[in-house]
């Protein structure tokens, strides 16, 4: 894993803690998408029942 991946995935794991308890029983989510070395999208699961 190289360190802009090592960024990257803090990120998704910060998003996902975005989640908080509103997403139980469901584990929390968060996504980065990366193009040339650049974030183009991010996003998390922001309750339980929805996207």
């Amino acid at each position: 894993m190289t360190a802009a991946d090592a960024t990257f995935m803090r990120r998704a794991l910060a998003l996902a803690e975005k989640g908080g308890v509103a997403v139980a029983p469901n584990p929390k989510v968060g996504a980065v998408v990366v193009r040339g070395g650049r974030i183009v999208g991010e996003g998390w699961h922001r309750r339980f029942g929805g996207p």
